[in-house]
């Protein structure tokens, strides 16, 4: 094969051709990228919005895909990313660089197996029962759900794909259950009397033939958890969005059991298995939800008293269950094969969290355990409803083993940095930290990660950003209110927003810590001001979105999915307010348990945990104030605690560089000369 280009070249070539222009920090992150290939060794970028990341990083992985025919994957946390990379960028970029590296790359989307149709189920009439959470719905929702299934169905007779993305409108999560498996759930391919022609399996085949596979970060977590290969053959992984990365791995990694799924997976054999098997597994079930409703919510330190014989009963009798159904013989009819594939898959998932829980608590020290447990209570609409969930303490070692150990890693975002360091994520990613020592107490993160071993080498760097912050934009901090309370926004705060966004002529995108706390802001403040403003949850969020870029006078208020999914460039949006600091609920039992950990290897906890948890969704929610060179404005934090507690300055050091004062009427006055 003849020497292809490098990558400055490549780079060139692609950001000619695509109509853009040449910027250093891209250059710098390309570059870095090539070196990572070349070494093998892990790397961190930060690269702060306008830099062209994907294409940095794209560009470099194009050419080793190419040159050493070696798939590599890209993993985003967000759909929006994932169909950018697969509908946009990569088509573009093919198109660019096919002369220079002698052919067209190819590239492919892979997602879990329940984004896809299942065709046995449609063919076979086979469909789920509704769940104990729709059973509480009205008549009506049912019948919606029907009506969607029906859609789908039709659907399913014209689509290439079977992907649940590219079915618009979409449906509601309840309704694509019904037409959709699980990989537990899958009779696999060779069993399936589809299988040739089902939708996941052609998705995998055509992923395992191309350069690059665009994931997402829960199916990287899937393929890490379970061992089983569902990615195909490669040796570099980019994360993009890297900042979501160990929430993701954390939440495919949390399971529950409650009442109510050990009933609806006990129903799911009452043909299958003996009438004295099942109904001892709804004995136990039942047992369950007496003792949980006896219990006050919250983490567990130990199992309470009764837990330990309930959930043996529980596992008991779900194996008992499994044993009697067991699996399909060779040649049994599809539907009923599929059914008891079903019915295993959920009876398997009772008797592994029954387990876990009861296995959750046998080390005694509870920075050493493998997971935290909890009872929630959660109410669909006045239907209370009590279930124990388990996550597990840390994903590092996960990460560590299954991901750093077998491919060479680049994780990259906008926001890697908490307190002006990498070491706060690397350490939660299951990697060593870079300081050569964390004695200091005050430090947000411990003395080591938990049981890091290995020498693990990586590198990391801040690419910076094209804009031009201090000049670009004022950072203001409210340090005349007061600190914010529980008891809602004092009507000092509402003040302050009112003068605010007059002064901006509107162009306000407000971040709440709540929904309550916005549509309490959007309510009272539309009633004083003479420019409209719209609130998260008057509309689906997209829309709401357009809206608001449409119309310079137009403010738009709301919470989490605004903090990071917000990219609307030009005079529309001049001021970001945002309500206060972002920490993380003070009951929430992972957080609390997480911090607990860092604390007992003497390290900072609060800070480890919950501020890094704020500095990161603070620095996202101040970068969507610039999203193009041009972009000039404001951000305001009504948070008093930004500018007097002593954590102040670890989480400003996360945000970007701007120009920075608490007097109010300098940033008034600012606002009126840019946006009059």
């Amino acid at each position: 094969m003849p020497e292809l280009p490098n990558v400055p070249e490549l780079l060139q070539t692609a950001v000619h051709a695509l109509g853009g222009k040449e910027r250093r920090n891209q250059l710098t992150m390309a570059s870095a990228v090539a070196h990572s290939i070349d070494t093998g060794e892990h790397l961190a970028v930060q690269a702060g919005t306008g830099t062209g990341k994907s294409l940095a990083y794209l560009v470099p992985r194009t050419r080793s895909a190419v040159q050493t025919g070696r798939t590599v994957v890209v993993s985003t946390a967000t759909i929006a990313l994932q169909r950018q990379l697969v509908d946009r960028d990569l088509p573009r970029l093919a198109e660019a660089l096919s002369d220079a590296l002698g052919r067209r790359p190819r590239f492919a989307i892979l997602k879990g197996r329940g984004n896809y149709l299942c065709l046995n189920k449609i063919h076979t009439g086979l469909a789920e029962e509704p769940s104990a959470e729709t059973q509480l719905f009205d008549a009506f929702t049912l019948s919606r759900i029907g009506r969607e299934v029906r859609r789908v169905t039709e659907w399913s007779s014209s689509t290439d794909t079977g992907d649940r993305d590219d079915l618009s409108p979409g449906v509601s999560d309840q309704a694509w259950r019904q037409l959709s498996v699980t990989a537990r759930e899958c009779l696999g391919k060779a069993r399936c009397p589809v299988g040739e022609d089902c939708f996941a399996e052609i998705a995998r085949a055509e992923a395992s033939q191309v350069d690059i596979v665009v994931t997402n970060h829960a199916l990287l977590a899937i393929d890490a958890i379970t061992g089983i290969s569902i990615l195909p053959e490669h040796d570099v992984v980019i994360i993009d969005e890297a900042h979501e990365l160990v929430d993701r791995v954390t939440g495919v990694a949390t399971a529950e059991l409650s009442g109510s799924t050990i009933s609806a997976a006990a129903r799911r054999c009452v043909k299958l298995a003996e009438d004295e098997d099942v109904d001892r597994l709804e004995g136990a079930g039942e047992n369950w939800d007496a003792l949980l409703d006896e219990l006050p919510a919250g983490r567990w330190d130990a199992l309470p008293d009764g837990a330990g014989a309930a959930l043996a009963a529980v596992r008991d009798a779900a194996w008992a269950v499994h044993t009697a159904v067991g699996p399909a013989k060779p040649g049994t009819d599809p539907e009923a094969a599929a059914a008891r594939s079903q019915a295993l898959a959920e009876i398997d998932d009772v008797h592994d969290c029954a387990v876990r829980v009861l296995t959750a608590f046998e080390e005694p020290d509870p920075a050493q355990r493998k997971d935290v447990v909890w009872l929630a209570v959660d109410d669909f609409r006045g239907n209370v409803r009590r279930t124990v969930r388990m996550a597990p303490l840390s994903v590092g070692g996960l990460l560590r083993t299954r991901l750093f150990g077998e491919s060479t890693v680049v994780l990259t975002s906008a926001t890697l940095t908490v307190g002006g360091s990498f070491d706060g994520l690397a350490v939660n990613w299951g990697l060593p930290p870079q300081a050569p020592s964390r004695s200091d107490t005050t430090s947000a993160s411990g003395a080591e990660p938990p049981a890091d071993t290995g020498d693990l080498k990586w590198n990391a760097v801040d690419v910076g950003s094209p804009f031009d912050h201090p000049k670009a934009g004022i950072f203001y901090i409210a340090k005349h209110l007061p600190p914010p309370g529980r008891d809602g926004m004092p009507p000092s705060h509402l003040d302050e927003i009112a003068e605010l966004v007059t002064a901006a002529g509107g162009r306000t995108l407000g971040l709440f810590s709540s929904m309550r706390a916005a549509k309490a802001a959007a309510e009272t403040l539309r009633e004083r001001l003479d420019t409209p403003i719209l609130c998260q949850g008057d509309d689906a969020t997209g829309a709401l979105v357009d809206k608001f870029a449409a119309d310079e006078a137009t403010s738009l208020f709301g919470t989490l999915s605004l903090w990071q999914g917000v990219d609307v460039p030009g005079p529309s949006l001049s001021l970001v307010i945002i309500d206060r600091i972002p920490f993380p609920r003070p009951d929430d039992p992972l957080l609390v348990a997480r911090q607990r950990a860092v604390e007992s290897r003497g390290g900072n906890g609060f800070l480890s945990v919950a501020g890094n948890h704020a500095a990161l969704l603070l620095a996202q929610g101040v970068g969507r104030l610039l999203r193009s060179t041009d972009d000039r404005g404001a951000v305001a934090v009504l948070d008093s605690r930004l500018a007097t507690a002593r954590y102040g300055g670890y989480l400003r050091a996360s945000l970007p560089p701007f120009w920075e004062t608490s007097d109010p009427e300098v940033v008034r006055k600012a606002l009126t000369r840019l946006c009059g």
